[in-house]
């Protein structure tokens, strides 16, 4: 019965798309694009009192134009990655393929005027030019084709890393966090990711020949948020980064090796804390968050705001910096928790002011007056001497400006940033750049260097500190994921040494830097990780739950015709980036840009292209090689490219990614119609049936021809 039940459930699905495609074929448009979501009443009389009240804005008209843009949708926005070399180049194909027709396509859309369209903004404050806003809708993109197009190029191009999509003013903080090469970072609410994935493009970008020195830590408390995180991560292939699950407000302390191989603790040189907030700032983006703004919000979330950030502080080195980050108009849960944190901190302290570094960004500067409201009343307290006792416990005196005005200049609160939606056309954003000076009043003795014993002692007790009570567990109670542990290759590895003379690995390497996730049975994978990133994880893997870390660098074959006796495993694709620079010229593969083209447009790993069909400068290379796995190597002056590919007895193939192909192809200008989708061929193909065939031979031609469309798409 479950069997014929399937069986009609997907009939009935192909019919229901045929059925789709007619529709859309007789009307010559997406069915959908007519339809419309309920659409939801941005307004919140409370939301208006409390912003009307702080004076967000200066003026009247101010105020109105802030409205306006707050109500509008938000435009879309995308950066290039910069840490990789081709970037400019990819910029340069972006503005030539897809945005010169832009404006006229756009107008012919809404049957306009062409001047009355938006055209594409190169976002001026971020560097390089490589962040762009474009104003379209979902509905244009299901209207015209080539919005479609460039819809489908973003796609592909951000599942291959090669592009962020990402709200603007959300790049401010890794840009003002002033990354580089060799820092140690800690990014302490990560999730979804994207800033995190802008930090790891900075470690990259500062550095040549080979992976950075220093490393990044993702940490967010939500275990299937983490996994976020290794999402965002996978895309740029980054062996420097490491995603830990922990409660941000109560961080463990990590310890590191020193040089003199003696524990220490990990002090960090950067530090984000994008921290939990009402998010009234995303309004643009979220609008169901005009029907769910209370006042309360902000009231309750200072303090969780406040002990991040202080945990932060703690674990951050002095003359290090940290980014103090929100997604929220309220001041109370800006400028009152640095306010507060400031205090506390006395001189140890300071606001760094990178107006300088961010050439072309509207913003107004921190506010320093501001109330405190009671949810329930509605009514605004400026002074904690005023609150009544039943308040006592929700709006406290840490909330308020200082009322020494001696002391609230000294504070430089004008230093922090205030982006409002109408300044740039983004969403509103607050961003205060920390500096520490000196050890914090409660850590003034944070420079002793501790006994090892006495790290391990004081690691327990924080961790049984930290620790929540124990509870009883309920039946089938979620827990999270356990992860595999990581066991790392020693310096004289048997596996590793076929591998390092099979690829002329250089003495340089270092194999400790190697790991599995399991010691059962044959291992699947290989990963690398930097030297710094494997010294976090040997001495905390106790101490953290690490989630991920490491980048693909060898697989094994496991099909006959693959193994070699030489070596049991081929180069993965992911790690070539970071493991290149090792691997010496024996199994390397220089190639023209047509054998490169050929090959990135041949991979059908059935029908393979034969060596026979490359340049004879190839074909000369690829016999003086065994079978097995090798690297194809590009170079001009603007482009470098290598590629994993194998090596058969008659044939060879490029071993990589459809999106990583495609993105290769455009590099080096080819036609890569052959892999977008295109639904609008689709529409003329059912058009056509339409008109050559009767109606009766029309629905047995739609139960086969679709179904097999169906399935080659599903294959591409």
């Amino acid at each position: 019965m479950g069997r014929n039940r399937k069986k009609n459930k997907n009939q009935l699905a192909r019919k229901n798309k045929e059925k789709k495609l007619e529709r859309i074929a007789a009307k010559g448009v997406d069915a959908r694009a007519g339809q419309h979501y309920h659409e939801i009443v941005r307004e919140n009389e409370n939301f208006m009192m409390y912003y009307k009240h702080q004076k967000i804005c200066k003026n009247e008209d101010e105020w109105n134009e802030f409205l306006t843009a707050l109500r509008s949708d938000l435009p879309s926005t995308f950066r290039v990655t910069g840490s990789k070399k081709e970037a400019q180049l990819l910029n340069e194909a972006i503005k030539k393929d897809f945005l010169t027709e832009y404006v006229s396509v756009v107008a012919e859309l809404h049957k306009v005027d062409k001047s009355e369209v938006k055209p594409p903004r190169c976002i001026s404050w971020y560097p390089g030019g490589l962040a762009w806003e474009l104003n379209f809708t979902r509905q244009d993109i299901r209207r015209s084709e080539a919005l479609n197009r460039l819809h489908n190029f973003l796609v592909t191009e951000t599942n291959s890393g090669n592009i962020s999509r990402q709200e603007s003013v959300s790049m401010i903080p890794p840009l003002v966090l002033d990354v580089h090469s060799h820092h140690k970072i800690l990014d302490m609410c990560a999730a979804p990711g994207s800033k995190t994935a802008q930090i790891i493009e900075a470690l990259h970008n500062d550095h040549e020949g080979g992976p950075p020195t220093g490393f990044v830590i993702a940490n967010d408390v939500d275990n299937k948020r983490c996994y976020m995180l290794v999402h965002q991560s996978k895309r740029l292939n980054s062996p420097c980064c490491l995603i830990v699950n922990a409660d941000a407000s109560v961080f463990p302390k990590l310890t590191v090796r020193n040089a003199e191989g003696k524990l220490e603790y990990l002090k960090f040189d950067r530090i984000l804390a994008d921290v939990p907030c009402s998010g009234d700032g995303t309004m643009r983006k979220n609008p169901d968050i005009w029907t769910r703004w209370s006042i309360g919000q902000g009231n309750s979330l200072h303090g969780l705001q406040y002990r991040i950030l202080k945990r932060g502080l703690e674990l951050l080195e002095t003359g290090g910096r940290l980014v103090y980050s929100t997604c929220s108009l309220n001041p109370v849960e800006n400028e009152a928790v640095i306010s507060h944190m400031l205090q506390e901190c006395e001189d140890s302290v300071e606001l760094v002011d990178v107006s300088g570094e961010l050439e072309g960004l509207k913003y107004d500067r921190g506010m320093e007056n501001w109330d405190v409201c009671d949810n329930t009343e509605k009514k605004f307290y400026s002074d904690p001497d005023d609150m009544p006792e039943r308040l006592a416990s929700i709006i406290r005196p840490c909330m308020y400006p200082p009322k020494d005005p001696e002391v609230l200049k000294n504070l430089h609160l004008e230093r922090c940033i205030r982006i409002l939606p109408h300044h740039n056309n983004t969403g509103a954003f607050f961003v205060a750049v920390l500096q520490k000076t000196k050890p914090l009043p409660w850590r003034r003795n944070e420079d002793e260097v501790p006994s090892e014993q006495s790290i391990e002692k004081q690691i327990q007790e924080e961790s049984r500190d930290a620790a929540p009570p124990p509870a009883k567990k309920r039946k089938n109670e979620y827990t999270g994921f356990k992860e595999d542990p990581f066991f790392f290759f020693n310096k004289d590895e048997p596996m590793f040494k076929d591998i390092k003379t099979e690829y002329d690995i250089s003495d340089d390497f270092q194999p400790e830097n190697l790991l599995r996730r399991s010691l059962v049975g044959k291992t699947k994978y290989i990963y690398y990780v930097t030297e710094g990133t494997r010294n976090v994880i040997s001495c905390n893997e106790k101490n953290i739950k690490i989630i991920n870390a490491g980048i693909k660098a060898f697989t094994r074959c496991y099909s006959k015709q693959a193994v070699t006796n030489r070596c049991d495993f081929r180069l993965a694709q992911e790690g070539l980036p970071s493991l290149s620079s090792y691997i010496g010229p024996k199994r390397r593969i220089f190639v023209t840009k047509d054998d490169l083209i050929h090959l990135l447009k041949n991979m059908d790993p059935t029908n393979p292209p034969e060596i026979s069909e490359v340049s004879q400068k190839m074909k000369d290379q690829l016999n003086q090689i065994e079978p097995g796995s090798c690297i194809l190597t590009y170079e001009t002056d603007e482009l470098n490219l290598i590629v994993a590919a194998w090596k058969g007895v008659r044939t060879v193939r490029a071993y990589t990614e459809v999106n990583d192909a495609v993105h290769n192809l455009r590099l080096l200008g080819a036609d890569v119609s052959q892999y977008e989708q295109n639904k609008f061929k689709k529409i003329e193909s059912v058009e056509k049936i339409n008109e050559d065939q009767p109606e009766s031979e029309l629905k047995e031609t739609n139960g086969t021809n679709g179904n097999e469309m169906s399935q080659e798409n599903t294959e591409v």
